[in-house]
């Protein structure tokens, strides 16, 4: 018998995608006749729009998209990119500074792979994305958990921050429109964190993925626009998902200097090669389109928004924040928890968000997931009917603990 393990540590360790498992157990539950809604997967309900599509079969149909391309993106794309960059956020880039990746995720890893040794720390405000931490680790790294909460509106703090940093600090991850939470940064919060990462030399990867998302007048400046000291120790990424409604066409990528995004070009030259042609076709089309469809979205979004607050926070013991970008309620529903409900007493966010979908056939991802417990996390990125319904649900349930 071998003595090694069958699986390594390094990837034995890794957790499951929270959001995708209860996306995924909701639509186990559907397909066996159950009718449960789902709030859990940050996915769009839109279509792709038709010119994109358009772009991706006339790509097909391209002998020259039938064969490998440079691994680090299609040269036409990467300087698409650096445009769309410079209009939606001000910030200027050449290609070289460009890598397409499979998706925003790979990006993510990409750029802690590239910029992590073992044992260098990375801070991370909570409530975070699931797979943030997941790609530190792997990425030999550790991530320090930030706590915020209600009170802060889910925003971390130059201060909490300072209090964090050791010698062994090397970046900060930075979302604004956040996942999960929908918070948004306001700009002279982004300018103070820019500038104490300066002050430290800490490096800043900056999620911008859920730019165009925002509300109610709120800006989400990018940090290296608001502080161009940053530029030559940020690294931005993004992708086509959220705002054009293409997150199973898989296209992201990441922005930083030139040698960081060669040393990640150089790795995914070995990890995956050239992003499907066809899929960076279509994202050609999306990032060199108008923004037109976007607003269309978004006012949808803005409406569903609005509803999910107001349906939530008049369900006696829950908390909500007013979400000002992204697509995603993180209410607090700890009052909730201990006490009895349909004979049984859900002590932590999880326990509860099982019996939700168990009782009232409605799948929310609890706040565990995210580091935060105590929380569910909702999307609104669901047709009205289902939010209305999937929500009401929850809230006819939740109010029998109260009732």
């Amino acid at each position: 018998m071998s003595p090694h393990a069958r699986i390594s540590a390094r990837i034995g360790g890794i957790a499951e995608s929270a959001t995708l498992a209860v996306d995924a157990k909701a639509k186990a539950l559907k397909a066996a006749g159950r009718d449960v809604i789902g709030f859990g997967a940050g996915e769009p309900d839109f279509a792709t729009p038709e010119s994109i599509v358009a772009a991706a079969v006339a790509a097909c149909h391209d002998p020259a998209m039938h064969h490998y391309t440079p691994a680090g993106g299609l040269p036409a794309l990467r300087q698409a990119i650096t445009e769309k960059t410079k209009r939606d956020s001000g910030l200027e880039v050449s290609s070289a500074q460009v890598l397409v990746t499979n998706g925003g995720k790979q990006a993510v890893y990409e750029a802690f792979a590239t910029l992590l040794d073992p044992g260098d720390e990375v801070l991370l405000p909570a409530p975070y994305w699931t797979t943030y931490p997941e790609s530190i680790r792997l990425a030999g790294g550790v991530p320090v958990v930030i706590e915020t909460d209600t009170a802060s509106g889910y925003l971390a703090s130059v201060e909490q921050l300072e209090a964090a940093r050791t010698e062994k600090t090397k970046a900060l991850l930075y979302c604004s429109p956040s996942n999960p939470t929908g918070a948004v940064y306001p700009p002279e919060a982004v300018e103070a964190i820019g500038r104490w990462a300066v002050e430290h030399g800490i490096w800043v990867i900056a999620d911008e993925i859920y730019e165009h998302l925002r509300y109610e007048g709120a800006t989400a400046p990018s940090m290296p626009v608001v502080v161009p000291e940053l530029a030559d120790t940020c690294v931005v990424v993004n992708g086509v998902a959220k705002t054009y409604a293409m997150t199973g066409w898989r296209v992201g990528w990441m922005i930083g200097p030139s040698d960081v995004v060669a040393a990640a070009t150089n790795l995914q030259s070995h990890a995956t090669s050239n992003v499907s042609n066809v899929a960076q076709a279509a994202s050609l089309a999306a990032v060199s389109g108008d923004l037109s469809a976007v607003a269309m979205m978004r006012a949808a979004f803005d409406g569903r928004r609005k509803t999910m607050v107001r349906m939530l926070r008049e369900i006696p013991g829950v908390e909500c924040p007013n979400p000002l970008g992204a697509f995603y309620c993180f209410p607090s529903v700890a009052a909730l928890l201990g006490k009895p409900l349909r004979g049984r007493t859900p002590r932590t966010s999880a326990d509860l968000a099982e019996l939700v979908l168990e009782e009232a056939e409605v799948a929310v991802v609890p706040g565990e997931a995210f580091g935060a417990p105590g929380c569910f996390r909702l999307s609104y990125a669901l047709g009205d009917d289902d939010l209305a319904e999937g929500v009401g649900r929850l809230a006819k349930l939740l109010s029998e603990i109260s009732g």
